[in-house]
């Protein structure tokens, strides 16, 4: 009955930041109107390998839109007070902390899924793997929405957590294999790539659009976005925690 109350809680934490958050014209363009014009910049560069881009778009997307306003939500909480009072309601830290996750991860999907239905209208898939891509979005939308509530948690004021949410984003852009192979990069830039879940999101995307083989293998890409989710949660949790006293 406890587990059962446990998930409900988050459930509704999540409907609650969806609902209040999410979905809203700020969020939605800066989720998709940034992966896109990043996309039309290269593609006016080289107009012929568009669709080679569709799994650096949908990684941006992700990226962008998971951690919208998930890396500021906890911040801008604790600033007014209403985080400490979700914890006055029968549900544990973990779990506020799931909730809140939840919503960012979700908003995420749907902004990818949403990018992914527009570029069927534009480009053929023969060797879409669908079950693959519906792993690569979960997957990488859990892991970014992550990151996004370690920023969060990370500082104390609103700006701090932008600033922060942008030293790590902008960066993985370039670092990824999103517009250029990693196998292409330098050697030393290529080793820093293999430390950032982008490169695991694209990968993994790229493999489900065009099964084709690359320097990572899927189940390889899949397994560190989850090891990603997971350390990202457990570090927020643990920062949370001692934050709180």
């Amino acid at each position: 009955m406890m587990v059962v109350n446990e998930l409900k809680a988050i459930y509704f934490i999540g409907l609650k930041d969806i609902k209040s958050y999410y979905f809203k014209p700020p969020n939605i363009s800066w989720g998709i109107l940034f992966p896109l014009a990043m996309a039309l910049a290269f593609y006016l560069r080289n107009p012929t390998g568009m669709i080679d881009l569709v799994p650096g778009l949908l990684g941006m997307t992700l990226l962008f839109g998971a951690t919208s306003m998930e890396a500021v939500v906890i911040t801008f909480e604790r600033r007014l007070g209403s985080f400490e009072r979700l914890l006055l309601a029968p549900v544990s830290l973990e779990g506020v902390l799931m909730g809140k996750l939840l919503g960012g991860a979700f908003f995420g999907f749907i902004i990818a899924l949403a990018i992914f239905i527009l570029s069927l209208v534009f480009f053929s898939f023969p060797k879409l793997n669908p079950f693959l891509l519906f792993s690569s979005l979960v997957l990488s939308s859990i892991a970014f929405s992550g990151l996004g509530g370690f920023v969060s948690v990370a500082v104390k004021e609103v700006f701090e957590a932008q600033t922060l949410a942008n030293l790590f984003r902008f960066p993985m852009i370039f670092l990824s294999g999103v517009f250029i192979p990693i196998e292409t990069l330098p050697k030393p830039i290529q080793f820093i790539s293999y430390f950032l879940p982008l490169t695991y999101s694209v990968e993994s995307l790229r493999n489900s659009l065009f099964s084709s083989r690359h320097s990572i293998p899927t189940w390889i890409s899949l397994l560190i976005l989850f090891l990603f989710s997971s350390f990202f949660y457990s570090v927020s949790t643990w920062v949370l925690r001692k934050r709180l006293g």
